[in-house]
């Protein structure tokens, strides 16, 4: 919640209502993806919710892992594995072609305020080898130029303020306290 910041509204995690159970994720689009998430939330909850959706992609790999970022292999991987197998589809990537970005779009939906759309997006470079140990999924195989160092290896408070997710939350955030 802390990465939403200062919001008029009262913040709830759908996990607070006992019955809400959120749909598959089905869209073709990371948009799509957040507002059924969104429109779900708002209809179990009778309030203005958020929903979002995220993924890596990886322009030698066409975009890919894309939409199935979080699935990427199959069921049943580590976040290790899977970034293992990023490495390994990459490992005869020359660095120049290794360009990559994360993606993060959030949806609001709910009576009375229709349906909005945000996103945010962080360009970055998938490394050779994993550094650093924070963060979770990509972030130790995801390179931020600006900083140097992968998102394994730069604080909560930085990645906050540089990634997709922190982005994206950023204009979320304006558009709640309209």
């Amino acid at each position: 919640m802390a990465l939403l910041g200062a919001v008029p509204f009262q913040i709830k995690l759908l996990s607070e209502f006992p019955d809400a159970r959120l749909p598959e994720e089905t869209g073709q689009t990371y948009a799509e993806n957040a507002l059924v998430k969104a429109r779900t939330a708002a209809r179990l909850t009778g309030a203005l919710a958020l929903g979002d959706d995220s993924g890596l992609e990886v322009d030698a790999l066409g975009g890919a892992p894309g939409l199935h970022t979080a699935r990427f292999g199959g069921p049943g991987l580590t976040d290790r594995a899977r970034w293992e197998l990023l490495l390994e589809r990459l490992r005869d990537v020359p660095p120049a072609r290794r360009t990559a970005r994360f993606r993060c779009v959030i949806a609001l939906a709910g009576p009375a305020r229709g349906e909005q759309v945000v996103d945010g997006v962080v360009e970055g470079v998938i490394a050779a080898a994993p550094r650093g140990s924070g963060g979770f999924g990509y972030d130790p195989v995801f390179f931020y130029p600006p900083l140097g160092r992968t998102f394994g290896e730069i604080s909560d408070e930085d990645k906050q303020r540089v990634s997709h997710r922190g982005k994206a939350l950023a204009a979320a955030r304006r558009l709640l306290s309209e």
